[in-house]
Formats: structure tokens, sequence, C-alpha cells
């Protein structure tokens, strides 16, 4: 009888309600309430692993909504379980939710006035990019969907996460310390899916890339031995700022001669040196600092290898020694292409297949990577530029603003993917 109600509807032209629009009075009623949370948060922001006000509204938020909370997570994270009426598997949606030390330069009326200890300095605070966005809309995806527990065929576990931009100097934090504690664990997590709003693209659109989407990122430190001696007489000695200029423009080269670039991207910069006192001294030492971005995980594996060679090999050209240490800030986000072709047509009936784009790679970094290293997942990104707009502001920048109105879009693609998620295993 089932079927032949579904074949009279569709001979009559008629169709069955989407799932878009059995939920578009809930998405109506809570645009507000997204962008009334989002703005509350944007003028409180707070510090990574010092979110102690931003994690208490979340947690009051999901308590009154029913759902099992837990803070505490990873210092200041909260994480919620949602449990469907029916069993099924387990999808993980995750929100970031620190600010950074940035001075807010705009005339919004909600602009931060924040200011917060930070290595010891007292500094502005300002949401620079667009965490407090994120945990709007995640938070506006558990109210819609705790009303409908009976579409969901599983559970939902919502990740507010601390310390995306980095825990403080001596501390531990962010996503690596999540799944240090097991936050996949207990229900065990199948697929977790992300999003990061984007001040350069137009409010209406998804972007995504299959595979590496945003890099590994590394810190290297470089330690250069020479011998002291008059700035007059440098055939006394040997100079460690020549050498680092000499390791410096060697490892370029990894890139410019060495990389497979048509693979994927991947840079080498060096942020800082340290070398001196005096005019007329040359030193004795030097030190470079600096980071590696690679998209791929061969390539991320030879750069390295190429460092650990190149670097003590010039110093010891020119008389010196040289060492280099290389340590992991994050992986790289690789988007699961299984998983990104399943949930495609997702996004493509929330958004519009028009305004569903594929993009080129990022090397910035996100530790949303080190979930994806435990689970499959998906990372994608939301328009957050006025349209029209011909000029926008970059991330982590005191001018960066986004419009309110791209919001909503993200609480559709994450509820809508959550449930057909659920609903397709």
């Amino acid at each position: 009888m089932k079927k032949l109600f579904i074949g009279l509807l569709l001979y009559f032209g008629l169709t069955l309600p989407t799932l878009a629009q059995k939920f578009e009075k809930d998405y109506k009623a809570i645009e507000s309430k997204v962008i009334e949370w989002r703005r509350e948060i944007h003028q409180n922001p707070e510090l990574s692993n010092r979110e102690f006000k931003t994690a208490e509204k979340i947690a009051e938020h999901l308590t009154a909504l029913g759902i099992e909370v837990q803070t505490g997570v990873a210092h200041t994270g909260v994480v919620g379980i949602l449990r469907g009426k029916k069993p099924g598997k387990v999808v993980a949606l995750r929100a970031d939710i620190d600010a950074l030390p940035v001075l807010e330069r705009n005339n919004l009326p909600f602009k931060s006035t924040v200011t917060a200890d930070f290595k010891g300095e007292q500094v502005p605070v300002m949401h620079a990019c667009g965490h407090d966005t994120h945990t709007a809309i995640l938070m506006g995806v558990a109210e819609i969907l705790s009303k409908h527990t009976d579409k969901i065929k599983g559970t939902v576990k919502f990740i507010f996460q601390p310390a995306e931009e980095g825990p403080p100097p001596g501390e531990e934090g962010g996503a690596l310390l999540m799944v240090k504690e097991g936050v996949l664990k207990n229900p065990d997590v199948d697929a977790i899916f992300g999003l990061h709003i984007n001040s350069q693209t137009p409010v209406g659109v998804i972007r995504y890339k299959s595979g590496g989407t945003m890099a590994a990122a590394q810190k290297f430190t470089i330690k250069v031995k020479g011998k002291q001696s008059h700035g007059a007489r440098p055939w006394s000695g040997v100079d460690p700022i020549l050498i680092s200029a000499k390791i410096i423009d060697g490892l370029q080269t990894i890139i410019s001669r060495e990389a497979e670039l048509t693979n994927e991207a991947a840079v080498i910069t060096v942020g800082k040196i340290t070398s001196g006192v005096r005019f007329n001294i040359i030193p004795e030492d030097a030190e470079m600092i600096g980071t590696i971005r690679t998209l791929d995980y061969d390539m991320k594996s030879f750069i390295n290898k190429r460092m650990e060679e190149m670097v003590p090999a010039i110093a010891k050209a020119y008389g010196g020694d040289a060492t280099i240490e290389i340590v992991d800030a994050t992986e790289i986000t690789y988007n699961d292409p299984d998983l990104v072709t399943q949930m495609l047509p997702t996004l493509n009936r929330v958004a519009g297949e028009h305004n569903v784009q594929t993009q080129k790679a990022v090397t910035g970094a996100e530790d949303f990577s080190y979930f994806q290293k435990e689970v499959p997942g998906f990372f994608f990104f939301l328009g957050g530029m006025t349209p029209g707009n011909t000029a926008s502001f970059p991330h982590h920048t005191p001018d960066f603003i986004i419009d309110d109105s791209g919001l909503l879009l993200g609480v559709k693609a994450l509820t809508e993917i959550s449930i057909d998620y659920l609903n397709k295993q």
C-alpha cells in the first residue's frame, strides 16, 4: 500500500517532502538565534585553553536540549552526545571555539574590547578567524537535531574543541589532546565533519577539495655553530651568519628543484634568524626557526629527509656545524575521497549544485587533521563574504569580518549531512 501511495504521488506530479522541507520551520526559527549567539561569543572572545565562559554557554545550551554533556575535555572542550531513536553508526561534528590575540579594527556594534594575558602580556583578543561562527552554527545544529531524534538512525556527537590556534607554551591542547583523551571513543565515531567560514568566499557558496585540502604544518629549528672573530678579520673565524644564508638558499632548492610540485604544493619558510651582538664582531652561533607546509605524506617525508641531510652538510662545507630539529604542529587535513563522494549530493541539495565548488589546496593548517587521522573526515569551507564585495579582509587580521547571513547555510549543511550519512549506512 505504501509503494502504491508513493507511485500515485509521482504519477500526479507530486513529490514527497525533502529533508530540507521537513526542517524548513526549524531553519527559519534558528537563524536569528544563531546570529545572536555568534555576536555574543564574538563580543566575549577567549584565548586557547582559556575558553571558560564560552564552554559554559555551550554546555548550558546542550543540557537544556536534553543532550548528554561532557565538560572539561582537553581542558575547556565540551562534547554533546545525541542518541537517535533507531540504532546505527556514530557521526561527529566539530566546531573550534578559541580566539586570537588580535586588536579588532572595525565599527561593528558587537566588536570585541576584551583583553587577556598572553605569554605574560595583556593583549587585545578577537575572533579573527571565525571560530565564533563555527560555535554558533553547531549550537544551532544541535538544537534542530535534538527535536528530531526520530529521524536519527544512530548517534550524533557534537565536539566543541578548544585551542585550535595552538595551546599556550608548555601546555597541551586542541584536537590532538582531545583524541588522546578519547573523544572519538565511547561511542566510537565512524566519520567526522567540520566546516570553516571563509571571508573571501561569497555567502551561499561552499568550497571543498577531495584528498589533501589543508597542509601539514611543521616547525623547524636550526642551530649553527661557527667561530667568533673580529669583523675586520673574517679569515680568523667561521661566520655562522654566512652559513645561515647558504642554508636558507639551499633549503629553497628543495622546493624549486627537488619537490614534485605537480603532485602537490609545498613550502619551506624561515621566519626568524637570530645572531650577533655588535656590528664589528662575527658571532659564534646563529639560530633560525621556520615552518614546513606539505599536502602529501610522501612529500613530507622526502622534504624532512633532505633538510636533515642538507643543513649539517652545508655548515660543514663552510667550516661550521649545524643541527636541525623538526616538530609536527598539525597533520594533513585529508578529506576521505569516498566520504566526499558519498556526501556531495547532500551539499548540492542544500546549497544548490552551482554553489558547491571545488578549490585548490590551502597551505594553511588545521588541527581537524588529527581527527581525520583516526577516522574518515570531510572538512569544507563556507562562504562568509557579502555578495558583490570587491575586497575582503583575510583571516587573522584586525579588519577580518564575516557576513552573518552566511551562517544558516552552515547549519543546514551540517544538519543534513548528519542525517544523510547515518541513514545511508
